[in-house]
This record gives structure tokens, sequence and C-alpha cells, in this order.
């Protein structure tokens, strides 16, 4: 493969080999031309003058067939297969055993390898992998143009060129349309073993040493990335700097590899450390580890930072990135981020949503479905990424991102607009947060407090439990940004799919009921504490909201509530500063406490009604599985009628009441909620403008009328009752 020489040459050198090896009569390649048509490029064995010759039509003979199914074909006596089509030029009369395998790439066959004999004869599993495996290697080789150069293949189809939508997850919102540009980690190194064993310990010192250096660049400027952002990165620093790492790193080359050999190895020994691991943010150390070993190896290669020239309207495209690797990237050209794996949590997605990318993650096979150069949209909004899109698309597309930039402009001006409905009803607005760099908001939206504020995100960054100084430090600067609004901040929400790399917890059947939240830290009373502790010591003389969240029983709030008090005893005790007024609230999330609100809003000073999971355990649906996720709609009679039972118990005995999961933030739902009775909103920062305009044109009487009449519907969801009734109030959802 790697000789010089005209490209039709070394197709027949290729198939000559492949035949060999195979011990096959005939061995053929046939390549899939833009028409649908396969062409046979090089064969051994049938007749040299039908290469270019011979095309078979879409589905046409055994080939068709293989490229039809994308999957192989093995029979022992092919000219009495239904499918056979006998062409006279290849002279393939005498051959009975045939099979056939495509050449995937992208999930699409761009051409069939195929390997006959004259006996009749059934191939073995053994020889199927193995034609399976170099049909693999010769896709890759021809996609990449390095078994053929692209000029010569002319016409034939070796990357994808229709446009395809791929459904994922938003890992950070806004919209971008650009160019994909394909992060590249650097291929397995070509030398394995040492000449000179000291030589290469001071080339792998001086790439470390460089490494170092090139990390600690990156990071400076970036400390106004205050809480989860800013950990990330010193994170990543500190394992630039781990001596195991660096000792492993060392090991290796003494054992008589080269620089490029012992990182490699290293990182394997990693990747079947961390492979079997279930908790994602385990992996996501793996990535770290990853991100660094390619980084030290592009280094040792000579390769330096910057070096690639971008478009202005970069869209990234990779597996997976770290965070160094994005910071990397210029700024100003970086559109927008498009992944293969990852989590909202991940490293790469907290710098994004910190730096204000784009980024939808979790797009299976997105690698192999686009080429550099091709037109792609990022949709951060909805979790999709849009491939290669028609001019209509592209055009629709910039529409949007016109609206939405008109309607950033609109909300800009309400920003200082008190939320009042028509008919004179003051609703507040307040948005979630989990993140310090999430406090800038505050101001740019005009929400009027924290009504969520996430305090796990610094625990799962960290690579211990974090102590009480560090804790203190971070819900001091939350409430010294916000001032005198009012934060509600909510205790660890860990478990399910959020695990502490370094908690020891056993794997349970079903996560998402098992062993988290409130649960985690009623049994590990510690945890808890330290928490509370930190919460009374950051407040000093101010307002302090604390709510416990998935309560389930009312037991288990008297418990916690009961900690809250412990902690304030002992800081009374010790003289310790305490906050000037003190409230304790419960998440409404598990539908059991819907039948026991009597007993348990006397004992809260307020609660906040997290949606998210109240319906998803409702419904019995995971809100987070594409499969069962649409199962529900929360805007359907049962679920209406659980926010309606919440708030009139909250009226009842005069409790505050305040909703804080998704619904709050888009305009048809916040509507609903409104009519419900709900005047204490809390959303994503960017809900709070459209659910603002919303407000100021909404008549909350008669949205009551109207929701109330459709509480009693038999429908499963009242959706597009609801957008009617938008519709006649002339309400701007």
């Amino acid at each position: 493969m790697a000789e010089s020489g005209p490209a039709q040459e070394r197709l027949n050198v290729t198939v000559r080999i492949i035949a060999r090896s195979m011990v096959a009569e005939v061995c053929s390649i046939y390549l899939r031309r833009d028409t649908g048509e396969l062409e046979l490029f090089a064969t051994e064995g049938l007749n040299p003058d039908a290469v270019h010759q011979t095309r078979l039509k879409p589905g046409e003979g055994l080939v068709g067939e293989v490229a039809r199914s994308a999957a192989p074909l093995n029979l022992s006596d092919a000219p009495t297969h239904p499918g056979f089509s006998y062409r006279p030029e290849t002279g393939e009369d005498p051959f009975h055993a045939f099979l056939g395998v495509p050449l995937l790439r992208g999930g699409r066959t761009i051409g069939v390898l195929v390997v006959q004999n004259r006996a009749s004869r059934a191939y073995t599993e053994e020889e199927v992998e193995d034609l399976q495996i170099i049909a693999m290697v010769l896709a890759e080789l021809v996609a990449a143009g390095e078994l053929i150069e692209s000029a010569e293949l002319r016409d034939v189809e070796i990357a994808p060129h229709r446009p395809e939508r791929l459904k994922g997850l938003k890992f950070a919102d806004g919209l971008a349309i650009g160019i994909a540009i394909l992060h590249e980690a650097p291929v397995a190194p070509g030398r394995i073993l040492a000449d000179d064993p000291e030589a290469e310990m001071v080339r792998l010192q001086a790439a470390v040493a460089a490494l170092r250096a090139q990390i600690d660049a990156l990071l400076e400027g970036h400390e106004r990335f205050a809480g989860a952002p800013y950990e990330v990165l010193e994170t990543y620093r500190m394992f630039a700097h781990d001596r195991g790492w660096n000792r492993n790193l060392e090991e290796a080359v003494r054992s008589g590899l080269s620089a490029e050999a012992a990182v490699d190895r290293v990182r394997n020994e990693h990747r079947a450390r961390f492979a079997q691991a279930r908790d994602p943010y385990i992996r996501e150390r793996l990535h770290d580890l990853e991100d660094l070993a390619n980084r030290l190896l592009r280094i040792l290669a000579g390769e330096k930072p910057g070096d690639r020239d971008l478009p202005d309207d970069t869209v990234l495209v990779a597996r997976n990135l770290g965070p160094a690797d994005l910071l990397e990237y210029p700024r100003e050209k970086l559109r927008g981020l498009l992944l293969e794996e990852g989590s909202a949590a991940s490293h790469a997605a907290i710098v994004a949503r910190a730096l204000q990318i784009p980024c939808v993650g979790r797009l299976t096979g997105l690698r192999d479905r686009l080429s550099e150069g091709d037109p792609v949209f990022v949709d951060g909004e909805s979790g999709e990424a849009f491939l290669r899109p028609r001019p209509a698309a592209i055009e629709s597309f910039r529409s949007r991102m016109a609206v939405r930039e008109q309607a950033r402009a609109e909300f800009d001006a309400l920003r200082e607009t008190k939320a009042v409905t028509v008919d004179g009803v003051r609703i507040s607005l307040l948005m979630n947060a989990g993140l310090a760099v999430d406090l800038d908001n505050l101001a740019t939206t005009g929400a009027e407090g924290i009504g969520l504020f996430r305090t796990e995100f610094q625990f799962m960054v960290s690579e211990d439990l974090p102590r009480l100084d560090r804790q203190t430090d971070l819900y001091r600067r939350v409430l010294d940004a916000a001032g005198d609004l009012p934060v509600t901040f909510r205790t660890l929400d860990l478990g399910g799919d959020k695990v502490l790399p370094y908690l020891e917890i056993e794997r349970e059947e079903n996560p998402a009921l098992g062993w988290r939240a409130v649960r985690m830290g009623l049994d590990r009373p510690a945890l808890l504490r330290l928490q509370l502790r930190a919460l009374l010591a950051a407040a000093h003389g101010r307002e302090l909201r604390v709510m416990f969240p998935l309560i389930a029983t009312v037991d288990e709030y008297r418990a916690a509530r009961e900690m809250v008090d412990v902690e304030v005893d002992w800081a009374r005790r010790r003289g310790r500063p305490l906050p000037a007024i003190l409230r304790v609230g419960a998440m409404v999330e598990a539908p059991s406490l819907l039948w026991h609100l009597d007993a348990l809003l006397p004992l809260t000073d307020f609660i906040s009604v997290g949606t998210n999971d109240l319906f998803q355990y409702t419904f019995a649906a995971d809100r987070t599985n594409p499969r069962v996720s649409d199962r529900y709609d929360p805007l359907s009679p049962p679920a209406l009628r659980c926010l309606a039972a919440i708030q009139q118990a909250a009226q009842e005995t005069g409790t505050p009441v305040s909703v804080c999961g998704e619904m709050a933030g888009r305009p048809l739902e916040a509507m609903t909620l409104i009519a419900l009775g709900f005047t204490r909103l809390s959303s994503p920062p960017a809900g709070i403008g459209p659910v603002k305009r919303m407000v100021l044109s909404c008549d909350r009487e008669a949205a009551r009328r109207g929701v109330s009449n459709l509480l009693t519907s038999s429908s499963g969801s009242v959706r597009t009752q609801l957008e009617s009734l938008a519709r006649k109030l002339n309400v701007a959802v």
C-alpha cells in the first residue's frame, strides 16, 4: 500500500495479495459510483478486460445483493442463487463458491469485496471475519484517499453527500452554522523500540515539560471561569503534573520503548483500567488522560498548537474532547461543537457553556457520516445536528438565527421591566444555576434571583470530596454575586447518573429509583452535615434558603431538617456567625408526596416543584431516554391535576411555592402554570426573556378559566387546546 505507482497497479496488487491470503481463485473489488452502479475496479482471476467495463445496476447480481443488504453473502453454489447475474465479459462461469462483504463507510456501502472458488464449498466463519476486517481497512483507505487519489476516483461515491439529521443531546444552548473541521487524534506510534533509551528519556522529559507549559499558557486568562469550569481546567493541569502518570511513562521508556510507544502503552493501560467503569465521571477522567496522551504525542511529533488554518466559521467535530484541546482553538473562529460521545456534565461541555459555544453531543456515528469541509448546523436548542443541509434548509436556519438575535434584543429591552400580567398579577421570574459562571446571567437576563442552585457540580468535577473551606468559598461567592437577590440552594442531588468517582457505591439495578439525592445525605450524614455547615458559614448575617431534593416521605424531611437544627446549634455554641434568616424547604418530585402534603407543608418554610422528576416518575418514563421520553406530555390532564393539587395545598396552608423544572422556562407551559395559580417560576437563563414577554401579554384570569375547563379532558395531551387558547387570548407564546 505504501509503494508509489499508478493507482490501478496498486489495486491489482491488492486483489492479488487478498486472493493468495484467502486461497481463492478470484478476488474482485467493486466501488459504487454516484449513480448507484457498482463498477469492477480490480480483479484477480476474472477477465482483466472487464475492469472498468463491468457495471452492475443497483441491486443487480450477487454483488448488488451484498451492497443492498450491507451484509456478507456466503454461497457454496452461486449460479443457483436466484440473484445470480451472468456477465459474459467477466468469464466467471466456472466459479461456484462465492463470498462477498460490503465496504462500509458511515453506515453506507461504498463498495463490495468478493472472493470466489471453483469448488463448491462454504467459507468458514473465520474466513468471513477475515474478509470483513480486510474490507474495513480497504474502506478506510479508499475514503481517506490513501489507496487511490481522489482525482483518480472521479465520481466514486466515497463520502456522504446527502443531507442528514442526527438526534443527540443538548450540551450547551445556542444555534450555529459553519464548516465541519475534524479534531483528529494522532495515530499510534510507528517506531516501537528505542535505539537509545537515554535519548528517548530526554525526549520524553522535554515533551512533558512542553506539555505542562502549553497547559499553563492555555489556562492563562481563564481565571474568570469561577467554579466548575475553572476547577475542570485545574484538574486537567493536575493530571499533567501527576507523579504516577509521569513515573509510568518513564518506566516504559526504561523498558526499551520509544517515547511515543511509552505514551501509547500507558494510555492503553489507563483504557483497560477505566473501560469497564459504568460511572460516567470516572470515564470522564479517562477522556482527560486520553487528551493528555494525544497532546503529548503531537508534541513528540513536532506539531505545534495553532498550526491549522481554520475557517472563520469553524464547527469542531470530535468523538470526544478534552477541555484544554477546546481552549486551544481560537474562540473567534469557533462557532459550534459536535461530539459523538460525552455528557452534559463532561469537561468539554462545561467549558463550552462557559464560552457560550453551542454544543450537541451523543451523536452516534457522527464522525463517519461527514467529511471535513461539509456545511453543518448545530442546534443547541433541540439537541440536533444537520449535515450537508439543502439551500432551503440553510435559509430557514439562518432565519431562525436572525429571529433568535431579534428576540434576544427584545428580551434585553425587557430586562428591567417587571413581569406583571395584563390583569395586574405580579410574577417572580428566577433562574436555575449550578456554576459560578452562571451568575453573570443574573444581570443579563433580569432574573429576580436564583430559584435553584445545584450544588452537586462542584463535587462532580473534583478529584476528592471538596472540603469545608472550598464549599464555603463557593457558596459565599454565589451569595455575593446575587447581592440582595434571593438564592435557594439545593443540597446534593447525587446518585442515578450523577455518581462521584471518590465514593464507593454499589451498582444498582435501577439507579434512578435507588440510593440518590437526600437518601444518600441521610445515610451518609457526614456528607450532608458538612455541606450544611458550609452553607450556614457562607450566609454570615444574610438570608439562607436551603431545600432538600427528592423527598419521598415526611419522615425523610423531618430527618433532614433535624440535621439543619443540629448544625445551627453547633455553630451557635461555638460563637460562629449564622444567617440572619434561615428558610428550609423541600422539593416535591416524588408522587408519594401528593397524598401527604397536608403533613409535609406545615413543617416547611417553602416548597419547590421539580417537574422534571415529578413527571418522569408519575408516568414511569425516563425523560432522558429517547425511546420513552415522548410517552407523556407535561401538558396533559394528569400532570396538570398534579400541579393544581400542589398549588391548592400550598395556598391553603400559606406555604410559598415555586416551580423550578424545565416547564417554567417554556412560554406555553409557563402560561399554564400561571393559570393554575403559580406566581414564582425558576427556569434556565434562556427561558426568562421568552416567559417575561408571555407574562406581559397574558390575562391570568382569562387563562385560568380556559385551563380549568381542560383539567377534566380525556385526552392524553391538551397541548393543542392550550395553543388555541393562547392564540385566542393573544398571549405571546
